[in-house]
């Protein structure tokens, strides 16, 4: 009896063993048995980097293509201040738009680290290899079909995933009232009160119950409950596909596949392209841009993006000029309204250069400014230079705001470009052109003073005339 119990365990120790082995033998021969980690709360991190990807992908349609040509790079301001050369001004969009995909690209190599997928976890390395040489080794590269069915499913993940930001917001405020009530009812000894504070509570309750339901519904829906190689598959072949746009819209050469099978760009309206079957030339090149070596692809870009010595980018003057302009605007517009207080401000934004600029072009200027065709030469003078000038300070304003709100949200607002700014004009010209306007305020300011004082001199006259008259009589 003894013999048959220990053989009893003996066998079931073996078969319990046996089982163990082959599965874990059959786990490690079907890779599909091992549980991806989900995202979870990076899904809030990775929904915005989806969010800039759709604005990048968005940016380079056909549309803004054709604007970009024929509107960003022909502004007045952008011609007199910063370049009249097409192909420099269209170098800085192309370097501006790749450095922020870059940008995106960086961040999901960070997060690329934590995928089960060897290749995903080297997403950095072909991603710079693409860039450099136009290798695709895996075909990341969609075709522009594929691309627009991501497009949807990213724009669609972005949505729910803000929704479930709401949602769980809306369940913590939730939980908390429930905490809330549920301390103070205890505090209560009146029967009355405590079954109304209990039926406040079981209402309460249910509430928040759905509610957890609900967020659990959209974690299921939304990037929460993805693995890291979903997303990064969805994002690494989305990047590699805009960087291919990107190249074939501004015509950089470097082993580009045949990916996008239709027209992508609206270049193919500004530049025809007499050879059809050559994919450089699928939509034709907005520019033909200088040649980058291999290996150099993002350094290039970033030396362009940096600004030369002489412009206001590199001076770090380029957002304090911005304010200091639109000051100078809205004092144009209504010089009856400043006073001497808001003058002194003006004045102490100024820096050195343009305060011995305003001394030297003001010596000689006589103390009278009661000239009304010459104040209306003035004025039709500085609406002509704030018609160019204000565009290009106002976009800076927006350039700047818009990455101050992307470090909380990354989802941009606007489509402006730093060549539409401030940053790379030249700063003399800049400044003569404040100095400008700081002269003609200085004479409508002043021409406005003279007319209000000796309207108030007349109208004291006139009723001191009518008191005299009366007592007269």
């Amino acid at each position: 009896m003894a013999l048959e119990t220990w053989l009893i365990k003996v066998r079931k120790t073996i078969a319990h063993r046996f089982d163990t082995v082959r599965a874990s033998t059959v786990a490690r021969g079907n890779p599909a048995t091992i549980k991806k980690s989900n995202v979870g709360v990076l899904a809030f991190e990775i929904s915005g980097l989806m969010s800039k990807l759709l604005h990048l992908w968005q940016f380079l349609s056909d549309k803004n293509m054709i604007r970009i040509r024929n509107e960003s790079i022909c502004l007045e301001g952008v011609r007199k201040i910063v370049s009249n050369d097409d192909a420099f001004l269209l170098g800085l969009a192309c370097a501006e738009i790749v450095e922020n995909l870059r940008m995106v690209a960086k961040s999901l190599s960070r997060i690329s680290k934590r995928c089960e997928d060897s290749h995903l976890r080297s997403f950095d390395r072909f991603f710079n290899e693409f860039a450099n040489t136009g290798r695709d080794p895996y075909n990341w590269v969609l075709s522009l079909k594929d691309m627009e069915s991501k497009i949807k499913k990213m724009d669609q993940y972005v949505t729910t995933t803000a929704l479930l930001h709401r949602q769980m917001d809306e369940l913590s405020v939730l939980e908390n009232s429930l905490k809330k009530a549920s301390n103070s009812n205890s505090q209560f000894k009146d029967s009355d009160i405590s079954s109304i504070k209990e039926q406040k509570i079981i209402e309460l309750r249910q509430k928040f119950l759905w509610q957890k339901q609900e967020v659990k519904y959209l974690k299921e829906r939304s990037l929460w409950c993805r693995s890291f190689d979903t997303v990064t598959s969805l994002l690494a072949r989305s990047i590699f596909t805009t960087l291919a746009r990107i190249k074939l819209v501004f015509g950089i050469n470097h082993g580009y596949p045949n990916s996008l099978p239709r027209s992508l760009s609206a270049s193919a309206t500004v530049y025809p392209s007499e050879n059809h079957n050559t994919c450089n030339f699928v939509s034709g090149p907005l520019v033909n841009p200088p040649k980058v070596s291999d290996h150099e692809f993002f350094e290039s870009n970033t030396k362009v993006l940096k600004p030369p010595s002489s412009t206001l980018g590199a001076a770090a003057l380029a957002l304090h000029y911005a304010n200091l302009i639109i000051v100078m605007e809205k004092m144009i517009r209504s010089p009856q309204l400043v006073g001497v207080d808001a003058r002194d401000d003006l004045y102490s934004m100024l820096p050195n250069s343009v305060r011995s600029s305003l001394r030297s072009r003001l010596k000689g200027v006589g103390f009278s400014a009661s000239d009304p065709g010459l104040a209306g030469e003035w004025k039709d003078a500085l609406q002509k230079i704030l018609g160019w000038l204000s565009p290009l300070a106002h976009n800076m304003i927006k350039w700047q705001s818009e990455r101050s709100f992307e470090q909380q949200n990354l989802i941009p607002k606007t489509n402006v470009l730093l060549l539409q700014t401030l940053y790379f004009a030249n700063q003399d010209k800049t400044e003569a052109a404040i100095t400008e306007l700081l002269v003609g305020l200085n004479y409508i300011w002043r021409f406005e003073r003279e007319m209000n004082a000796k309207a108030l001199f007349e109208c004291t006259n006139f009723n001191n005339f009518l008191n005299l008259k009366r007592s007269s009589n």
